[in-house]
């Protein structure tokens, strides 16, 4: 009599197993680097359009009063999903939000206006922060032509309890 038992033997279900753990070893980081790229896609897509809303304001700026200037908030002229406000603890904001953070503050008696330096700020879905400093401080040469600058991204210690001062 034959026997009708069928099934894998315990030699195939190893090699399976094996085949499916090699597989995850190399799947599983691509997959991480790929979420990564994409959070960082993104963030550029904001700072750019965080930017062409701070030259929209300058030139709003120059028509007005002779003088390209960039708003104390980065924010102000852009609508940016997940922007949550100006934080005074920007450890506070949840995954995806972005925030600003103000620094220092000082009036400029010779620019007649008020300088800012600040940090936009964001929490990514891995719950790291990154941010970019800015400041609507005169870095130009032009006396007409008063814009700040956002510099490149910075990313945050995860142990540490603090945003770093760029002042």
């Amino acid at each position: 009599m034959k026997n009708s038992i069928k099934g894998f033997t315990l030699v195939e279900l190893i090699l399976v197993t094996i085949i499916l753990g090699i597989l995850a070893a190399v799947a599983i980081p691509r997959y991480m680097s790929t979420i990564t790229k994409a959070e960082e896609a993104a963030e550029d897509a904001v700072i750019t359009n965080i930017k062409a809303g701070l030259e929209n304001a300058a030139t709003t700026s120059a028509m007005e009063n002779g003088r390209r200037t960039w708003t104390r908030n980065p924010f102000d002229n852009v609508k940016i999903e997940g922007y949550v406000g100006e934080q005074l603890d920007p450890w506070q904001i949840k995954d995806r939000e972005w925030s600003y953070y103000v620094f220092d503050e000082y009036y400029n008696e010779e620019e007649g206006r008020t300088i800012t330096i600040g940090g936009i700020v964001h929490r990514r879905g891995d719950n790291s922060i990154v941010y970019w400093e800015y400041t609507n401080e005169d870095i130009s040469d032009s006396p007409a032509d008063d814009t700040g600058e956002i510099s490149e991204r910075i990313f945050i210690d995860e142990n540490s309890s603090e945003i770093p001062n760029p002042s």
